[in-house]
């Protein structure tokens, strides 16, 4: 995919977002029209131009206002979630920052005028007043904004966009972007992993722990003879106990010490029907008390019923809404969860952020979801970031899966390793992924950096082919962000210096189980190839896993603590000595497990497909797991009780 340059972004400060001109003055004294910096999406040059737009198709945008006092809001973040500072854990209430820096009414009047002036019907400002939503014709914006629009092919799909920078009257000083005229957000995904179709079922064997089926002592169904190593059939999914105890937290979450009180949110695409069902079918199977009573759905009319096709996937979002609900009520059984689903998996992402966080509806966030890499225009950026600083200044805590392809260089050699977008914002605590065995009695048994490669089975030679490199812990170092203070001495420079010059924000900060072939079991009701819908249990993963996982082994700390902490890093930074740190040290015993699958996905009736997925491969990959702070698991993985002793205590 394309990349931005070095010369395209840089980075100002301790976390903040470099663009062509700052808002404010400098735009003031320009004469005329002024083009809107970080307007024009990378992948809209003429090499991927595919055709022309309909000019008479409906548009719903949005045009979002800078803070008032520049970067007085972020530095307010920072030192509110900072300890050892003088306003540490002095939050703002929503009505409080609002007052403080939210955008002047006279400038969102000043927008709403000039939007109706061009012929736009204006919609929604949220209380917050950070941007203005208008309606319109494709024509009507090229006129508006005085660009003009095309198809374009980037990362397999064929989007929008303009093709030169967007232009707003010299009197819109406030202005900082717009977001929906370019299709950008189209290309967010989900962070999840599945082991095959849409659906699917987990194959035998499958082990209920790690180790207790070998190709040593299990033979496969149709008798295929396999190699000896590795010898363990991958489980079928930890759930409940297993998980707990994987991190530590049986102990914390038997004494009460389960996250109640504490307010946990979800944001996906979107929303599954059976969701609350589903989630008590499954907590009823796995030793987890009823959701019933600490769940809640926030969705706007018609979200449940969203037709699939090409721009919209509802159901595939379904299963990542079920991953993201069972693994935080797994792991803060006594959580209140809420999920808050856009209507749609691409242009709504944000507005729904925003509502959340300007309402402060939870404690605490997981997301998800990303985009492949930085390569997003900065004006798209730029109103993603200022949300996530009114989240910290108020003592919201977001996390972010920081993805599932690994460096992002696709192989390609001398290529460098790029996070994705939003793990990389220096506002949000991104997750990375892990490979773990669980024994039979609920502990760790290993723990390593999830990047996998796979090698399918050679039946005429019994060996496995040359194994190559299919998904893993997304991580790197940012092209958008300096290096954040949290991060300066625990980074070694090796990281956070790749592109030479000044220390830039490094990824993830933290990690848990993401490795599906080692993963979670989860519960879904799913429609199978007769029709008929059934609630069926399978094994997922992808940094979807880590991101709620550990989000809800946070809330345990927040209970504990009596406290909201808002931008969480400094405080995960400061107690890194009670994590675990992810290291290659158990790779020489563990080197990878035997999966089993289904060829068509459901069921034997066209046979069974096996495949060796290795551990912590490095495999044409530029970011490996070390000790210390590495780019595939951050600073580690919680450690139980010295965890959260240290986290609550900080």
């Amino acid at each position: 995919m394309s990349r931005l340059s070095r010369t395209a972004c840089a980075a100002l400060g301790a976390a903040a977002l470099v663009t062509a001109a700052s808002a404010g003055s400098a735009l003031a004294t320009t004469a005329g029209p002024h083009a809107l910096p970080g307007s024009v999406p990378s992948w809209a040059a003429a090499k991927n131009r595919t055709g022309s737009t309909d000019a008479t198709q409906q548009v719903t945008f949005r045009v979002y206002l800078n803070y008032r006092g520049g970067d007085a809001a972020a530095a307010y973040a920072n030192a509110v979630s900072t300890p050892g500072s003088a306003s540490y854990q002095k939050f703002l209430t929503p009505a409080q920052f609002r007052a403080k820096f939210s955008p002047a009414q006279a400038d969102v009047d000043s927008v709403s005028s000039w939007l109706k002036g061009q012929g736009f019907t204006v919609g929604a400002v949220p209380a917050n007043r950070k941007y203005v939503e208008a309606t319109g014709t494709l024509a009507q914006a090229a006129k508006a904004f005085d660009t003009s629009f095309a198809e374009y092919r980037t990362e397999g799909k064929t989007v929008r966009g303009n093709a030169t920078a967007l232009k707003v009257p010299a009197n819109l000083t406030a202005v900082e972007g717009v977001v929906g005229l370019d299709e950008s957000q189209t290309l967010a995904h989900q962070d999840k992993v599945t082991p095959g179709p849409a659906l699917f079922r987990n194959a035998q064997p499958m082990s209920d722990y790690w180790g207790q089926k070998t190709v040593q002592n299990t033979p496969t169904p149709d008798g295929t003879p396999l190699p000896s190593s590795p010898s363990a059939f991958a489980p079928k999914g930890y759930a409940g106990a297993q998980l707990q105890g994987l991190y530590g937290m049986t102990g914390a979450i038997g004494s009460g010490n389960d996250g109640r009180g504490v307010k946990v949110g979800i944001i996906d695409g979107y929303a599954s029907p059976t969701i609350l069902q589903d989630a008590n079918t499954y907590s009823a199977a796995h030793g987890l008390p009823s959701l019933s009573g600490h769940f809640s759905q926030v969705v706007a009319p018609g979200t449940y019923n969203r037709p699939e096709n090409p721009r919209q996937d509802p159901q595939g979002w379904a299963g990542e809404e079920t991953l993201d609900v069972e693994a935080v009520h797994t792991m803060a059984p006594g959580a209140d969860i809420t999920y808050i689903g856009a209507p749609n998996n691409y242009r709504d992402l944000d507005a729904i952020m925003n509502r959340v966080v300007d309402g402060h509806l939870v404690d605490i966030v997981t997301n998800s979801y990303g985009y492949g890499g930085e390569a997003l225009p900065t004006g798209t950026i730029k109103p993603s970031l200022d949300t996530q600083v009114q989240a910290a200044a108020e003592g919201m805590t977001l996390f972010f899966s920081s993805g599932d392809d690994a460096d992002e260089t696709g192989g390609v050699a001398g290529a460098s390793p790029t996070p994705d977008w939003p793990a990389s914002s220096p506002y949000v605590t991104a997750v990375g992924g892990t490979s773990a065995g669980v024994s039979q009695s609920n502990g760790r048994v290993f723990e390593l950096g999830w990047e996998t490669a796979k090698g399918t089975l050679n039946k005429a030679t019994r060996t496995w082919n040359t194994p190559a490199f299919l998904y893993g812990s997304g991580g790197g170092t940012s092209r958008l962000f300096a290096q954040p203070s949290y991060q300066a001495g625990v980074v070694p420079g090796a990281i956070s210096q790749t592109y030479g010059g000044g220390a830039m924000r490094a990824v993830p900060d933290v990690a848990a189980l993401g490795d599906p072939n080692t993963g979670m079991l989860v519960g879904e009701t799913q429609t199978f190839p007769d029709g008929s819908q059934q609630y069926s249990e399978y094994r997922i993963g992808g940094t979807s896993l880590a991101s709620p996982l550990y989000a809800g082994m946070f809330a345990l700390a927040q209970q504990k603590a009596g406290h909201a902490f808002g931008l969480a890093n400094p405080v995960l930074y400061g107690a890194r000595g009670s994590s675990i740190d992810i290291t290659k040290t158990d790779l020489a015993t563990y080197p990878g497990d035997v999966r089993s699958d289904y060829v068509n996905g459901v069921d034997a009736s066209a046979g069974y497909v096996y495949s060796e997925r290795t551990f912590d491969s490095d495999a044409a990959l530029t970011i490996h797991v070390r000790p210390g702070y590495d780019d595939v698991t951050g600073v580690g993985v919680p450690n139980g009780q010295a965890w959260l002793n240290a986290v609550a205590s900080s």
